[in-house]
């Protein structure tokens, strides 16, 4: 039952109430005024049971005073029966009226406080923790404790909103300063490997330099990918997922062969609106990590589709090792990996997947995935359709 239903059946209770109780002293009141003794003064004489000049004798007093008292129980019946029908009656109809009135009042002083509930129902059905922190309630109207409520909604959600921007900021920042750098290391150390007086040794450290700076660029091209699919997509264009698979599998083919690995694409036609580049990443993603993290001889099977509900999927599928059910939504979060491959060394940055959720959240989709039985994930994304 909601708080107006509630207001309202308080209010037009009490109201009932008091009715009742103004009836009820308004009936013993009449009735007492009723009930009190009334005395007749009957003039004239009465002789020997006849009346003056020889006309036939009148009433006597006894029966008069039982007439009257016949009469008064009539009357005080007639009443009695008028006044409790009748005001019954009135009481309802006045009760009605009341509690319309009421139902009504409510909904006007209730209608801020519903504002507020629609504003942050909004900002917690954001696809991203950060998305929607921009909805103000700015609620107009008497300095009351609805309009302090309101302010102080409005005031969290201005320094949360300031919180999440300047996160992504800093990482955003903080990533391409970081570029220069690694670039820089990088170039020292091609030039220092290549020297034709470099010896083995320094050849061999020189690999493994270039190895832990590739692991690096591909975190911090992780975190700026990760930084933008965070923000609020300003511009999006039509774009078919067909194309995306065709051309993500066509790029991961070379990788997939020399893991051993047998990459097959089922791409049917899903047109959906977005930014194209990101898409491409989120499958690129899927892929790549569907590849990377495979069995001996596996097989990696990556589909597009159209299903009911206006909705479009990119699923894929892999061989690979047994992912334990309460392990899977863990490996959506930053730096998260399966088992032995939280090592350092591991391959990836531990960005694949949480690229992934926040790119399809960013396009109002969602992503669920499940353990295969005989071991490898499937993963399914969902994102709207294009309409056009």
């Amino acid at each position: 039952m909601s708080l107006r239903t509630r207001l309202t059946l308080i209010y037009g209770g009490l109201f009932m109430v008091a009715g009742v109780l103004l009836l009820g002293v308004t009936y013993l009141l009449f009735s007492q005024q009723l009930g009190k003794d009334q005395r007749v003064l009957i003039r004239g004489t009465v002789q020997n049971g006849a009346g003056q000049n020889g006309a036939a004798p009148g009433p006597s007093t006894s029966e008069i005073e039982r007439i009257m008292q016949d009469q008064r129980r009539e009357v005080k019946a007639a009443a009695t029966q008028s006044l409790l029908v009748q005001g019954g009656i009135s009481l309802l109809l006045v009760g009605g009226f009341a509690a319309g009135c009421g139902w009504i009042v409510a909904g006007r002083v209730l209608a801020p406080l519903h504002r507020v509930t629609d504003t942050a129902r909004r900002i917690a059905a954001a696809p991203a923790a950060g998305r929607g922190l921009h909805e103000r309630i700015a609620l107009d109207g008497p300095d009351d404790d609805v309009k302090n409520l309101a302010d102080a909604f409005d005031t969290m959600v201005e320094r949360l909103d300031q919180s999440f921007d300047g996160q992504r900021r800093f990482v955003a920042n903080a990533s391409h300063e970081l570029r220069t750098p690694l670039t820089l290391g990088r170039a020292l150390v091609e030039i220092a490997m290549h020297r034709k007086s470099a010896s083995p040794d320094v050849r061999q450290l020189g690999e493994t330099l270039l190895e832990i700076n590739t692991r690096h660029e591909q975190l911090i091209s992780g975190l700026l990918v990760l930084a933008d699919s965070e923000k609020e997509l300003t511009a999006v264009y039509p774009v078919n997922l067909a194309d995306v698979v065709t051309h993500v599998v066509a790029q991961l083919t070379s990788e997939a062969t020399a893991a051993g690995v047998r990459v097959t694409a089922e791409a049917g036609d899903a047109p959906t609106l977005g930014d194209a580049l990101l898409l491409e990443r989120l499958v690129h993603n899927l892929v790549e990590n569907a590849v990377r993290h495979n069995a001996d001889d596996g097989w990696v099977r990556v589909t597009s589709r159209v299903v009911p509900g206006e909705r479009v999927e990119v699923e894929v599928s892999n061989t690979g090792p047994d992912v334990p059910p309460y392990e899977v939504e863990g490996l959506f979060k930053p730096f998260r990996r399966l088992g032995a491959d939280r090592l350092v060394g591991a391959r990836g940055a531990g960005l694949g997947l949480s690229i992934v959720r926040s790119v399809a959240e960013a396009h109002s989709g969602t992503v669920r995935a499940s353990p295969r039985g005989g071991g490898g994930l499937e993963i399914v994304v969902s994102l709207p359709v294009d309409p056009g």
